[in-house]
């Protein structure tokens, strides 16, 4: 039920729509509503639960960026601002629900003429059901899901939904079994039951002008305190004693006034002041056309008024035509004025009689006004004190008001002192990690320079332990290699000395006992124990004396020794 206007003041405006000038068409493009985010912030959501006296059970929330109108989270409802303005307060009316879920759609698809309906029949002491809707007009849908009204029997339908519907929404828990996403309109069937005669005998009018009058007017429906009248919306710390009774008497529609009258009327009044005044009255105008209130003193008195007697003009007039007294009023006109004829005497009092009649029907028609304007000044006044009520309810509501946003305002200032304390801490507990942050780092950069200086300080070092241990090699070595070339000259006197001594004096035995001979009597001792055949040697020589007891030891004890000799030299001359 959000979204649509609410039919306007005017009759003319609500009933059929007037024809575009020019000729132009009026344009079909909606707004998608899976294409716009919304624009309800949280401040924005708090500002509609205080204006709109939603409950503090109803939980609602605030759309995010990727939600869209068509598609709530689960468990939720979409709400537009369009139907908090329309009349809709929480809880939904039982009436209400009952035709959504009749109808097979949504909270944000139906229109907004549902709660005034419902507000007009509970303010006859009725209820609307989906049977006197059906029978009252019928339900359509849009390309888009939107459902409208249309009463073909009061030739009227609502109008066309304002631009913001699609973007100035939220969500509210669905606590009362509704539809939550968007669905497809089922038509209401017709009931053979109700009838035309029905509806205008629940609402109490005579014909089918006044319901229209009614049904157009729906706007003094919706008002809050039409709607705390009816039990439609709930205010907290406001009584249930204190709601308005219902309709009794049923108003009846204002006479038509030409327009030039009202035109001058509008000029010389404020028209929010008469809104202000009308709205009291418990009749909602449109501020352009707005009926005219005149002044007791301006009040034109009705002809009928004006033509009736009072029952002292009606004695006045019988002493008047009274023949005695006319005849008393003759004697003694004659004994007290001079003497007349009495064709005189008739003349005069005809033009008494006529005199008389004038003053007696003016005084009638100056005390019937005056009586007729007391009863408008009382009634004037008797409105002004129940406009005075009204106020002094409003004003006492508005103490209240003001009261409950003191005491919110005090919290949200102790809340706002504790953050400021809180901040303090954060700002001081802040500045505390900067200085140990500073000291941090100075002791970091410190701790860098005593790092710097102990690196130079283990450069210095290995580069002089590095210098004093290659000079100190370098010593080792040239020792070494002294002590090795003293070695060597060592050896090398020993080995000349072995030479000189041993392998001289062996070269010398040898060439005195005949080395030859000695050769081959060892070659023949080694062919007798071995039995090899040498190569080269002849028979003759093989043969030669040997002698028989001799082993050949000392032979090899020569050669062994020849050998060691000379492998010695070698070994001295590799070194």
């Amino acid at each position: 039920m959000s979204g649509d206007h609410i039919p306007s003041s005017d009759p003319a405006v609500g009933r059929k729509s007037a024809a575009l000038p020019n000729g132009e068409r009026r344009s079909t493009k909606g707004v998608k509503v899976d294409d716009v985010a919304s624009t309800i912030t949280g401040d924005l959501l708090m500002l509609l639960h205080k204006n709109f006296h939603i409950p503090n059970d109803v939980v609602t929330t605030v759309p995010k960026r990727s939600d869209r109108a068509s598609l709530p989270p689960p468990g939720y409802l979409t709400i537009s601002e369009t139907s908090l303005r329309a009349g809709l307060r929480f809880p939904p009316p039982a009436e209400l629900v009952e035709i959504l879920r009749r109808c097979g759609v949504c909270l944000s698809q139906a229109m907004s003429v549902i709660v005034g309906l419902i507000a007009l029949f509970r303010d006859r002491g009725t209820v609307l059901t989906p049977e006197h809707l059906s029978r009252m007009g019928r339900l359509t849908s849009d390309m888009q899901g939107r459902v409208t009204f249309r009463c073909k029997w009061l030739d009227m339908h609502t109008r066309d939904p304002a631009k913001s519907w699609s973007s100035s929404y939220f969500f509210v828990r669905n606590d009362w079994g509704l539809l939550e996403k968007w669905g497809k309109m089922r038509d209401l069937p017709a009931p053979l039951h109700v009838g035309e005669e029905d509806i205008m005998r629940l609402l109490k009018v005579s014909d089918v002008e006044h319901l229209l009058y009614e049904v157009c007017y729906l706007n003094k429906y919706i008002e809050e305190e039409f709607l705390f009248k009816v039990g439609l919306s709930f205010h907290p710390g406001k009584s249930d004693a204190r709601m308005l009774k219902l309709t009794s008497k049923v108003p009846e529609p204002p006479v038509p006034v030409p327009k030039a009258a009202s035109k001058r009327q509008v000029g010389g009044e404020d028209p929010q002041v008469l809104l202000k005044k009308k709205k009291l009255e418990g009749v909602t105008v449109n501020t352009g056309k707005v009926v005219p209130v005149s002044s007791p003193i301006k009040i034109r008195v009705p002809g009928d008024v004006l033509s009736h007697q009072c029952v002292g003009r009606r004695k006045a007039d019988n002493l008047v035509r009274n023949p005695f007294l006319v005849f008393l009023f003759f004697l003694f006109w004659n004994d007290f004025q001079f003497p007349s004829s009495l064709l005189f005497q008739l003349s005069r009092r005809t033009e008494l009689e006529a005199e008389l009649t004038r003053a007696l029907n003016k005084w009638n028609a100056e005390f019937v006004r005056i009586m007729y304007l007391q009863g408008e000044f009382k009634q004037k006044n008797d409105q002004r004190t129940r406009e005075d009520n009204m106020l002094e309810e409003e004003l006492s509501g508005y103490r209240t008001e003001l009261e409950n946003i003191v005491q919110s305002v005090s919290l949200q200032n102790q809340q706002l002192d504790r953050l400021q304390v809180d901040l303090e801490r954060a700002q001081a507990m802040i500045i505390q990690l900067r200085e140990d942050q500073r000291a941090s780092g100075e002791k970091v950069a410190v701790l860098e320079a005593e790092n710097k200086r102990s690196q130079t300080l283990i450069a210095k070092k290995e580069a002089a332990l590095m210098s004093f241990e290659s000079s100190r090699v370098i010593e080792d070595f040239k020792k070494l290699i002294a002590f090795k070339i003293i070695i060597q000259d060592h050896v090398q006197e020993a080995c000349d000395h072995i030479y000189e001594v041993n392998v001289k004096a062996l070269e010398q035995q040898c060439l005195d006992d005949g080395f030859i001979r000695g050769f081959l009597k060892g070659v023949r001792l080694m062919q007798r124990k071995t039995g090899v055949e040498v190569e080269g040697l002849t028979p003759s020589q093989a043969s030669d004396d040997f002698p028989p007891g001799s082993d050949g030891d000392e032979i090899e004890s020569e050669l062994q020794k020849a050998f060691a000799l000379e492998a010695d030299d070698e070994m001295v001359d590799i070194e």
